[in-house]
């Protein structure tokens, strides 16, 4: 074979059996797939739990909106024992219904069922009645949970205006107040004798003067919150939404203390760093109830 090239045997290296990488068992590879099968159902739960949740919340704030929350599903910081009514009244004027649209409306409604979800949670709850019910309002609280305001406990309704409070007897007209942040009176404290007249009105502060020009014409009193003496550096115009006013007599009533209610009812963001609201005593509620007189609602953004 001189002069001829060969064939050339090539050795392969013999890779030694231990420095093979190891074949996984059938039994690493079930387990392996079970927790990943786990993994992903944990995200499938925890997923449908934080829908139900929302969707939960979601129904509670439209029950708590149309006053039908049973007092069991009440958040516990809101949770009050309810004593003895005050024995004042307070009345919600209704009678602005033709100058608000139709989204002013739905947002005065609103403020209604947390009026009276308040109310129900009260330490000593007023006796409520809403006055010149008709219209946009009428119909619109018609539609919610099947006319569910018509079996508010503790409520009135009435077609007719307040002036129907003193139609039978003149003397009780000098009882009446008409609660508005355009008078020159001040609030100074709360009468169970009286009757305090709350407007409502959603109308972002369009209608200036509308409720005092109103009671005037009625030949009322008319008084506005002390919330300028006691929040002098509130960042924001010194007015309440409906179920804020509303709110804030609640607290007076509990604590007899004009600031400690308003630091418990006003958003917390409306205050200046200057004017950070007092430690709250523990039976107070810290929560925020959004009414509306005449004014803006943006408290409607913290329960949404």
């Amino acid at each position: 074979m001189d002069g001829e090239q060969g064939d050339v045997a090539l050795e392969v290296p013999v890779v030694p059996e231990s420095d093979q990488p190891a074949q996984p068992s059938k039994s690493s590879l079930k387990k392996a797939a079970r927790r990943e099968k786990f993994a992903a159902q944990k995200l499938e739960r925890r997923a449908k739990e934080k829908l139900a949740k929302k969707e939960k919340k979601k129904i509670r704030a439209e029950k708590r909106a149309a006053g039908e929350l049973d007092e069991d599903e009440e958040p516990q910081h809101k949770k009050r024992r309810v004593g003895p009514p005050f024995g004042g009244r307070v009345v919600v004027d209704l009678g602005f219904d033709e100058k608000m649209t139709e989204k002013e409306v739905q947002s005065l409604c609103s403020q209604l069922g947390y009026t009276y979800s308040a109310n129900r949670t009260a330490g000593n709850p007023f006796s409520l009645l809403f006055t010149s019910l008709d219209g946009k309002t009428r119909a619109r609280l018609d539609s919610m949970s099947d006319a569910g305001y018509t079996r508010w406990v503790n409520a009135e309704w009435w077609t007719e205006g307040y002036e129907r409070l003193w139609a039978d007897d003149p003397a009780i007209k000098q009882t009446v107040v008409y609660l508005t942040a355009d008078s020159d009176d001040e609030l100074t404290e709360l009468r169970p004798d009286e009757t305090y007249v709350i407007g409502g009105i959603c109308d972002h502060n369009r209608l200036k003067n509308e409720c005092l020009s109103k009671a005037q014409a009625s030949g009322i009193r008319t008084a506005r919150l002390p919330i300028g003496t006691y929040l002098a550096d509130l960042r924001t115009r010194k007015v309440v939404t409906v179920n804020q006013a509303f709110e804030i007599l609640v607290q007076w009533v509990d604590t007899r203390d004009w600031e400690s209610a308003f630091h418990t009812v006003i958003p917390k963001r409306k205050f200046e760093d200057g004017n950070k609201p007092k430690e709250q005593p523990a039976d107070t509620d810290g929560g925020k109830v959004v009414v509306s007189v005449e004014e803006l609602e943006d408290a409607m953004d913290d329960e949404s």
